[in-house]
């Protein structure tokens, strides 16, 4: 059974920190890409980090020099460390898992963590 379980979300106030980490299980974590999205309610979800199986990242311009994506294969768990929080980074944020078996693609979420940025 596949799952992938956020924590770390919260209250924060304007300029500070929280970790996301995203524990996943049932699949064979260190050859999927993974990805942090973000969701408010009446937009899309949107793109923020992804980091290849190889350890290549990608980052939302808005978010560069502020948030860093990480993993850690023999955990099977990805992070994302943000910094410097503004209002707008408020919304759901959701792991995602991104790979292929067999030549078909497995496209993984999780339930997502609430982070609010406010002061």
């Amino acid at each position: 059974q596949v799952q992938l379980v956020e924590s770390g979300g919260g209250l924060v106030q304007p300029g500070g920190s929280l970790k996301l980490s995203c524990l996943a299980s049932g699949f064979t974590f260190s050859s999927y890409a993974m990805s942090w999205y973000r969701q408010v309610p009446g937009k899309e979800r949107e793109l923020v980090a992804s980091i290849m199986s190889a350890g290549t990242t990608n980052y939302l311009d808005s978010v560069k020099d502020r948030f860093i994506i990480s993993r850690d294969n023999a955990k099977s768990s990805v992070y994302l460390q943000m910094n410097n929080l503004k209002p707008e980074d408020t919304a759901v944020y959701y792991c995602n898992g991104l790979g292929r078996v067999w030549g078909t693609r497995r496209d993984y979420w999780g339930q997502g963590t609430q982070v609010t940025v406010s002061s």
